[in-house]
């Protein structure tokens, strides 16, 4: 390590674990790191469930963890939103927790006020931001809403732009083909991404860590969106090869991760490698 590392960063599906199950070793290394004093945060671009449902799964899966320990990109967007634009009127693409997350930074949405038909030239006049999310109940009537308030001038956040999410025995899919429908349709790109790579999730997590960037390391499956991010946040990265990616995707990188581990088991090692 060409730094100490003193807190860890964590993706969750597809390192920690994959739908209901803790993938092999995670919940001893992360346990082994906590007795060594190492901070542990964890983070998320999932937008569907609340910081604290989370952390409950965390627990049940023998990872004790508190609300405060998890980061997803829909915190992240309504935390950055309520800093700096918090009168804006917001149209979401996304599921009921994302609505109540916005909500709960005490920001504007109106959805309820879109209902019109689907084969309608609507006019959103009252939108002042499309937010796209993972939305597993995406219809025609908030594709073409979401269209035409862009089309007006809107802006464009999205939480997240994962491809797909996994899942055992595969993958679902995610808000990336949402948003390249959006952005195909309009000619646009999205303003401000708040989830993984995003500097602003990291800034986040660098903050409730209370660590400069070089003594952490982040830890996950994905190499386009964990791995770049913690690279260019200027951390220690280390790609698991329990989800997404392979040492051949590995291979063909041009700026490897700093370790490639087979699961989180390996990482007390490293760590103790380190300090003898």
């Amino acid at each position: 390590m060409s730094h100490p590392v003193d807190g860890f960063i964590f993706d969750l599906d597809g390192t920690v674990y994959l739908g209901e199950s803790a993938l092999p070793r995670a919940v001893e290394a992360i346990a082994t790191l906590r007795e060594m004093g190492k901070r542990v945060l964890f983070v998320s671009n999932k937008p569907l469930e609340p910081r604290e449902n989370y952390a409950l799964k965390l627990s049940k899966l023998g990872i004790p963890a508190e609300p405060d320990d998890v980061i997803t990109s829909a915190y992240v967007l309504g935390y950055h939103l309520a800093k700096t634009e918090p009168q804006l009127r917001l149209y979401v693409v996304g599921e009921a927790n994302l609505l109540m997350e916005l909500r709960g930074h005490g920001l504007h949405v109106i959805n309820e006020f879109m209902d019109q038909s689907p084969l309608e030239v609507i006019q959103p006049h009252g939108v002042d931001a499309v937010v796209v999310a993972f939305d597993r109940t995406l219809d025609y009537r908030k594709l073409n809403t979401a269209y035409q308030a862009l089309m007006q001038g809107a802006k464009f956040f999205a939480t997240n732009a994962d491809k797909m999410c996994p899942m055992p025995g595969g993958g679902i899919p995610d808000a990336g083909g949402t948003i390249a429908a959006l952005e195909h349709m309009t000619g646009r790109k999205v303003d401000l991404l708040a989830g993984k790579p995003s500097r602003l999730i990291m800034e986040v997590a660098l903050q409730r860590l209370g660590l400069p960037a070089e003594r952490v390391m982040m830890v996950g499956d994905r190499l386009e969106t964990d791995i770049f991010m913690g690279q260019q946040a200027g951390m220690q990265t280390a790609a698991t090869m329990t989800g997404a990616s392979t040492r051949n995707d590995v291979a063909r990188m041009t700026t490897p991760p700093t370790y490639v581990i087979e699961n989180l088991g390996d990482l007390p090692g490293i760590v103790a490698q380190s300090a003898s």
